[in-house]
């Protein structure tokens, strides 16, 4: 199952398991049963630690087939995969290895007495599939909460493989998080955030916190690449460096392929997302994850109120809040999001597997996500609003060498029409000729661009009429030792490149804002001393 490669990587990581593990598997005779079979047979082989026991038919009585448990010998603490966890999952699987094993999770103290002191019996299943990239954060939080807590209960499934279940459940996002039975959430959840939903009291606590801290002399805001960038470069100027940020990386998380970031030939986004944070957590600068801000209230000292109800003050404010995807605005969209309408094609497409979908939007988004979807799907139905598609051209030529994908240019879409509880369509004028069309399809991507995130700053300082930040060449806003960089800015062409670029320009803007400020604070503090002594 395992390359050699791979074999020699998995026996090095496990020679740091300290307690014995038993792997009981629940096969059949099926393909995907064989194929568990093997992997788990290299897993033993890996680890004199580590037993192999085998359970057939009637004797895996409720368990999920194929499926194995991870069990920590003479011990509660026990992982679950109704899964072949490869590709993205392969990670979560050595992970947990590792962690029911006895190697100690990367969580924070006070994070892992959280969770210990979590009153109650929780039952979590997570549906992922394995090409989704935010996947692998939610199934690794909730196994080391489980190795933690041996009160909750985790088991990954891999969607394609149950499809039975999948649409029973009528998921059509991953991943999808059930909790006792009952839908718990949606999309990427880290430790900290599946918490916040089980212990009501977490939010207060973390506010308090926050609104302890001292003055920053520069608070970021937002923690994808234009964030990390800032955050570094001031770091490194030896000055107090906050990061505020939802998740880190941002919409770097939800991109699977990177090719075009200079000296790196490929990689992936959550690959870089993560070494985004290592590179920032290797300089002394207070990150604060998982927190939203709400407002920015401008002065001498700059506040930022978060959606927690806490408030951090700073010197000088660099606003790095990236943007998301656009919705297309059309009645049906809302309803039926998640229930046939998505926005990520690696992550949700393997649910739509044999299905009709359409993809609206032609330009390199929309026409990626058409090629990839064109490989799992029946048929692909591209609509684009323009006179012609908007991709490089070497991605139409793959596009056009595809039998099951249909495109229609100046298509405008109109609705999303479902039955109450998924997608059963769509419905799209056609510009040319003022015809209504009607697609009969389960699935709609949307991929028409972003939109910034500054909804929280209206009315405080100047955007454009996209809502874009408008900044100048040193990435100054229009308030006073507040800056700005990344997608959320005026700056063209949002590309990770030069994102970074403006993230290390706003932060030398405002250390060099920070210099003149602090001067003329020390000539104001001079002057009321003179005032005092007259």
């Amino acid at each position: 199952m395992l390359d050699a490669n791979l074999k020699t990587q998995l026996k090095s990581y496990m020679e740091r398991i300290t307690q014995p593990i038993e792997i009981v598997a629940f096969l059949d005779d099926g393909a995907k049963s064989q194929e568990m079979r093997g992997l788990l047979k290299d897993i033993e082989e890996s680890s004199a630690q580590i037993a192999y026991v085998e359970s057939r038919g009637a004797e895996a009585g409720d368990a999920r087939v194929p499926s194995f448990k991870l069990r920590r010998v003479n011990s509660d603490v026990e992982v679950t995969f109704a899964a072949i966890p490869m590709g993205h999952e392969f990670t979560s699987l050595v992970l947990a290895l590792l962690q029911v094993g006895g190697y100690p999770a990367k969580i924070e103290a006070d994070v892992i007495e959280q969770i210990r002191h979590l009153d109650g019996d929780y039952v979590f299943e997570t549906y992922m599939s394995l090409s989704c990239q935010n996947c692998p954060d939610v199934v690794q939080a909730l196994n080391a909460m489980s190795v933690v807590n041996p009160r909750i209960r985790h088991v990954a499934i891999d969607g394609a493989l149950f499809q039975g279940e999948v649409e029973a459940r009528q998921i059509m996002a991953v991943p999808t998080v059930y909790l006792n039975g009952e839908v718990f959430g949606q999309g990427r959840m880290g430790v900290e955030e599946i918490l916040q939903k089980l212990d009501t009291g977490a939010s207060a606590r973390a506010a308090d916190k926050l609104n302890a801290k001292e003055i920053f002399d520069v608070l970021v805001v937002g923690g994808g690449p234009a964030g990390a960038a800032a955050a570094i470069y001031a770091a490194r100027k030896g000055i107090r460096t906050g990061v505020l940020s939802e998740r880190f990386g941002g919409q770097v998380n939800d991109t699977l392929a990177i090719e075009n970031f200079v000296s790196v030939q490929e990689t992936e986004g959550p690959k870089f997302a993560a070494a985004l944070e290592a590179h920032v957590r290797a300089y002394d600068v207070d990150i604060m994850n998982t927190q939203r801000a709400a407002k920015l209230v401008p002065g001498k000292v700059v506040e930022v109120q978060t959606e927690s109800g806490a408030t951090l003050r700073a010197h000088s404010v660099i606003l790095a809040t990236g943007a998301r995807w656009r919705n297309v605005d059309v009645p049906g969209e809302q309803e039926y999001r998640n229930k046939g309408v998505a926005y990520c094609p690696h992550c949700d497409g393997p649910l739509f597997k044999g299905k009709r979908v359409s993809v609206i939007g032609g330009g390199n988004s929309g026409v990626e996500a058409a090629i990839d979807l064109a490989g799992i799907v029946s048929h692909v139905t591209l609509l684009e609003f323009g006179d012609q598609l908007r991709a490089d051209e070497v991605l139409q030529r793959k596009l056009r060498s595809l039998p099951n994908v249909t495109v229609h240019t100046q298509a405008q879409t109109t609705e999303i029409i479902g039955d109450g509880q998924k997608v059963t369509g769509l419905t799209y004028l056609e510009r040319s000729t003022g015809e209504r069309r009607h697609v009969e399809l389960e699935g709609v991507f949307v991929q028409i661009g972003l939109v910034p995130n500054t909804e929280w700053l209206k009315g405080t300082l100047a955007l454009s009429k996209h809502g874009e930040i408008e900044v100048d060449a040193k990435g100054q806003t229009s308030v006073p030792g507040v800056f700005a960089a990344g997608d959320v800015t005026t700056v063209p062409f949002k590309q990770i490149v030069i994102a970074v670029g403006e993230g290390a320009k706003a932060s030398l803007g405002a250390f060099e804002y920070l210099i003149r400020s602090s001067a003329e604070r020390e000539e104001d503090a001079t002057a009321a001393a003179n005032a005092t002594v007259a």
